[in-house]
């Protein structure tokens, strides 16, 4: 299976960074796993309303150009569905037999992501009603693809 992650920003952080590298290296035994990542928008603190959908069409313009078009498109998104990690599983491991060799994780900037981009997904997805920073919302991502990898091929994984 190949899994693209398509991200608002890039990843500051080395800690985050090698975290990212780490679930990278332990993918890779299960698929092809690339991260793509587009350029932010600044959005300061005050900004309008109508500023910040301004920064969420701009990002979801460079969102939308990077999608690839063979792939099943997942939104991160606060009101997505919220499975658990063996739901997750069974999801990715369903798409194959669906005709799905490569699904897409969209990930949007500190504003969330363009609602044409929503609209273009197959599904929203939520790891929790919190908020988290984008930069660790990959490492979580990553994290919890690896996990599904492992409990598809019923590989033992701590809890």
């Amino acid at each position: 299976m190949r899994i693209t992650v398509l991200a608002v920003g890039k990843i500051r952080k080395k800690y985050f960074r090698d975290a990212l590298e780490e679930y990278k290296k332990r993918i890779s035994r299960y698929g092809k796993l690339t991260i793509v990542e587009v350029p932010d928008e600044k959005d300061p603190e005050n900004l309008s309303p109508a500023g910040e959908a301004q920064v969420l069409e701009k990002e979801g313009d460079r969102i939308l150009e990077k999608i690839p078009e063979d792939a099943y498109l997942i939104s991160l998104a606060l009101e997505g569905e919220s499975p658990d990690s063996p739901g997750l599983a069974r999801l990715l491991e369903k798409l194959p037999h669906q005709g799905y060799g490569h699904v897409c994780f969209l990930i949007g900037g500190s504003l969330g992501l363009d609602s044409r981009v929503k609209e273009k997904s197959r599904m929203l997805l939520s790891f929790s009603p919190m908020t988290f920073p984008h930069q660790l919302m990959r490492v979580i991502l990553l994290e919890q693809i690896y996990r599904s990898f492992r409990i598809i091929r019923g590989e033992p994984y701590h809890k």
